[in-house]
């Protein structure tokens, strides 16, 4: 019985604790006396931005709310930098609150505390010039390639919309930045990109040979990040929003940034209320998602098994240049190697797809994940088979060649096909790192 009643203690103390430190969460702030704000400054204009003049200093329409934010809770703001898809993460950890253009969702809504709406925007589709995209309803026919490839934000709202239009013939490529759709639209890898109507508006000078297409669609709100156990900070930001908007400063902020302040306070002026959102149930939730984790385990097989033979290919035709090729040849393959090995990647992946593009060599991203994993672990391969062809006795070799066959003969049935029963082992090994370094495509969009 005494038992019993020290661990009920201990039980009241511990959920009192917890309450007490929820309930503290913006006396910390105050105390910090910093209001540390999350965003991606690789995400662009004109929300968050490095200052062309002054690269290390911040700049957009959002570092001046922040700012607002901040000095009307009386500290001093800080920036975190995040991932735009993974910003509501560091909610809790490293960061107090989100702003960085976070469209408004019900399952935001459900995981966070969204705060009052402080910008209106809608979806504008765009595309090239020269692109036979005339009207949005055209997206429900086959193009001039196939299906249209249409380039969205990882996680926006464009990416939901445009991949819920299962009426349209469309593959959705989402993108971490929206800067880089727009170059690959610009280049003709992307048929078209979907983005909120403001961030074209901003770039629209720097990428003259895009233009829009129909009026915008889907409209929604900007909403500022909480985590759902800070009630009083949710609360200060929410009646802070609320003292920006009804004097006028919030307007003024969008006036000096070319956001249609006018426009935006009637948008905002009937957006005060956020709906709730319902918890989805397990059995809704395996529904969801199962379909996408099949997709994502098919392609990863189509990755490793289209990739690995070719860097085997690859990699054997190296190791044998390098010890039986001529001798200029030898030292630009060892260089081959040392180059690949020597750096990441995901640079390399990069390389391929956004830089290739830019010298008149656009490949599907598909096809550039193959190539970079290929030629990233040719050259691992290139270093085995070269091991493999020296573990063969070097007197098989000079027999091979008494006996009157040719160096690449001796090479193709003597020595190749002893090194590849020796290099198995660590060749498996291989495979199954490609396998799991597949996971890195998706940085281009497969």
């Amino acid at each position: 019985m005494k038992s019993w009643r020290v661990w009920l203690l201990a039980a009241a103390v511990f959920f009192s604790l917890a309450g007490a430190a929820a309930a503290a969460e913006f006396d910390e702030v105050l105390a910090r006396g910093e209001l540390i704000w999350a965003a991606d400054q690789e995400g662009g204009g004109p929300h968050v931005f490095p200052d062309p003049v002054d690269p290390r200093r911040l700049t957009g329409f959002e570092v001046e709310l922040a700012a607002l934010i901040a000095s009307e809770l009386g500290v001093k703001p800080r920036f975190q930098q995040g991932q735009w898809d993974r910003l509501p993460l560091l909610l809790g950890r490293t960061a107090d609150c989100v702003i960085n253009g976070i469209e408004w969702t019900p399952e935001r809504q459900r995981d966070y505390h969204c705060s009052r709406p402080y910008f209106a925007y809608a979806l504008q589709l765009l595309t090239c010039l020269d692109t036979p995209l005339d009207a949005f309803g055209t997206l429900a026919a086959m193009g001039p390639r196939g299906r249209w490839r249409v380039g969205v934000l990882t996680g926006s709202a464009a990416e939901t919309t445009m991949r819920s239009r299962t009426d349209l013939e469309v593959d959705v490529i989402g993108y971490d930045g929206t800067i880089d759709s727009l170059e690959q639209v610009a280049s003709g890898v992307l048929d078209a990109a979907v983005m909120d109507d403001c961030i074209f508006n901003f770039y629209a000078d720097r990428f003259s040979r895009l233009r829009t297409v129909d009026r915008p669609f889907a409209g929604g709100f900007y909403t500022i990040l909480t985590a759902p156990n800070t009630p009083r900070l949710s609360a200060a930001i929410d009646e802070v929003v609320g003292r920006l908007i009804a004097d006028g400063r919030l307007k003024s902020l969008y006036d000096r940034w070319d956001l249609a302040g006018r426009q935006q306070m009637l948008l905002l002026r009937d957006a005060a209320e956020i709906p709730a959102a319902r918890r989805k149930s397990i059995g809704e939730l395996c529904r969801d998602t199962l379909p996408l984790l099949l997709r994502a385990a098919g392609m990863t097989v189509l990755l490793s098994c289209a990739s690995f033979p070719l860097a085997v290919c690859i990699g054997l035709s190296v190791a044998v240049g390098r010890l039986y090729g001529p001798p200029a040849v030898r030292p630009l393959l060892a260089g081959y190697v040392e180059v690949l090995r020597g750096t990441p990647l995901m640079l390399q992946l990069y390389a391929i797809f956004f830089l290739l593009p830019k010298i008149g060599i656009a490949l599907p991203a598909l096809a550039a994940a193959i190539l970079g994993l290929a030629l990233n672990y040719s050259a691992y391969e290139a270093e085995v088979y070269r091991a493999g062809l020296r573990a063969v006795p070097l007197g098989q070799f000079e027999a091979a060649l008494a006996l009157g066959l040719s160096k690449w003969q001796a090479l193709r049935h003597v020595l190749v096909p002893q090194a590849v029963r020796i290099v198995m082992p660590p060749v498996t090994s291989d495979f199954i790192a490609l396998f799991k370094d597949t996971s890195v495509c998706s940085a281009i969009t497969v």
